[in-house]
């Protein structure tokens, strides 16, 4: 029992740590210290290195951590709405409203050799590509994308960086730009802001 609580005490670590580095990657970028990220999980310098060696192994996670929960945002948007349009409005709405661009673009650049060379990492990026690219073809044969809008164009997409200026409700900013992107790349009959939510 004692092996067993030691465990979950290390994954429980494990988690607080990563999660904390997916925050602070996203806000502040990847050179961000070791220590910040420790005091943000709430654990010691010395568990964040038994955990991770150094910075790599700490992107590694990260990555990891950022493309599994894509490839289930993706998956869950496919499974609960009613086609593939409502899927591709609702994953792109949360990929902007999450921040995804931020983290990618602070910590893609780093890491892409490494998301390529790594089989863990190739597989996990795969099963977000192969389900954008299922409710592409699917939008597609349904005639609610635009015919010219293809999977490399989602991808970008799901990078979008929207800023707010100081005296403006975030989220309304980013439901305004979604609404105007979604508007631009369907076919259907252009939805009010709010009406696809």
């Amino acid at each position: 029992m004692a092996a067993e609580t030691l465990r979950a005490d290390a994954r429980s670590n494990r988690d607080q740590i990563v999660a904390a580095a997916l925050i602070l990657f996203r806000d502040k970028g990847i050179d961000v210290s070791m220590k910040e990220v420790a005091d943000r999980a709430g654990v010691g310098v010395g568990t964040l290195y038994r955990r991770f060696p150094d910075r790599g192994a700490l992107i590694s996670a990260a990555a990891e951590a950022y493309l599994t929960g894509l490839a289930e945002r993706v998956a869950t948007a496919a499974r609960e709405e009613d086609d593939a349009w409502a899927a591709l409005r609702r994953f792109l709405r949360e990929c902007a409203s999450t921040g995804v661009g931020a983290f990618a673009s602070s910590v893609e650049p780093a890491m892409h050799s490494r998301i390529h060379a790594d089989p863990a990492l190739t597989r996990v990026r795969e099963t977000v590509t192969d389900a954008i690219a299922g409710l592409v073809g699917q939008a597609h044969a349904d005639g609610t994308l635009r015919p010219d809008v293809d999977t490399a164009d989602i991808a970008r997409l799901m990078t979008l960086q929207i800023y707010s200026r100081p005296d403006e409700d975030p989220s309304s900013a980013v439901e305004r730009v979604v609404d105007l992107l979604l508007d631009g790349i369907g076919t259907a009959r252009p939805v009010g802001r709010g009406e696809d939510r």
